[in-house]
């Protein structure tokens, strides 16, 4: 039976984890929290290591508020950069295969056509810089990895798209959405299949993947796609607006081709 660790298991992806993880009875999952386990504290990941001998790490620790990066870069880098880094060299201590999640963010979005994992990086903020960053680490690191890069998560779990809009419609607001960034939403749960089908299957670790769930849509689109699926297009008014000021500079198109 093979034993796999996962970091961050309180996020979105890591609640998805929890919930999926019973149905693969030939696998062993040790889940751990940034209190149980904090990435950038270099003596509670020896300390993890040193416990059980895993065969997998899932790395779904991470700094992912996009906005207070551009304030805070320092933490964004300590936990997306500085903290998988000192997973890489623990993974590669203990032969561990690691699975690190990353983001469609590492592009610039100036691309017309989907993104493969051949073209080059260009990140625009502060959060895609910290990712790309990471994702390096690995790669000087590690032989035993693979980085998937993935977009537009959403689930049932956390503070996402998906929730924020659900929430405002089922309390009758208006909600005001940009149809400037086109992407690919992708569903945490079928991500979470994805991730443990590799594991199970006895994929050796190794090289950059796309994964997203295949539809492209703007932000607009994906927002009227929930109020359809929920039946909640009568509650509320959708308005859509080229404008949408964030902080933080976003790729306008970020489509991931999955390989």
């Amino acid at each position: 039976m093979k034993k796999v660790l996962i970091t961050g298991a309180n996020g979105q992806l890591g609640q998805c984890l929890q919930k999926i993880a019973p149905l693969y009875k030939n696998l062993e999952f040790t889940f751990k929290n940034s209190k149980d386990l904090d990435i950038t504290d270099t003596s509670s990941i020896k300390k993890t290591f040193e416990l059980v001998d895993f065969d997998y790490c899932i790395n779904c620790a991470a700094y992912t508020n996009v906005e207070q990066a551009e304030k805070t870069p320092d933490i964004a880098f300590k936990v997306n950069a500085e903290g998988v880094k000192n997973l890489a060299f623990a993974c590669k201590k203990h032969k561990v295969g690691l699975i690190h999640i990353s983001t469609d963010y590492v592009f610039d979005g100036e691309k017309n056509e989907p993104y493969t994992t051949d073209d080059i990086p260009n990140p625009i903020n502060e959060y895609g810089k910290s990712k790309l960053l990471g994702e390096k680490y690995i790669q000087e690191i590690m032989v035993d990895y693979i980085i998937i890069r993935t977009s537009w998560l959403y689930s049932e779990f956390g503070k996402n798209f998906y929730t924020s809009i659900l929430k405002k419609a089922q309390a009758g607001e208006n909600i005001a959405v940009t149809d400037q960034q086109i992407g690919c939403p992708t569903n945490a749960n079928n991500l979470v299949f994805y991730i443990l089908n590799i594991i199970s299957n006895n994929v050796k670790p190794h090289g950059i993947q796309h994964f997203t769930d295949g539809v492209t849509l703007n932000w607009f689109e994906f927002a009227e796609q929930i109020l359809v699926d929920n039946n909640l297009t009568k509650n509320v008014r959708l308005e859509k607006v080229k404008n949408y000021r964030t902080f933080a500079r976003r790729p306008n198109y970020s489509v991931l081709k999955q390989e």
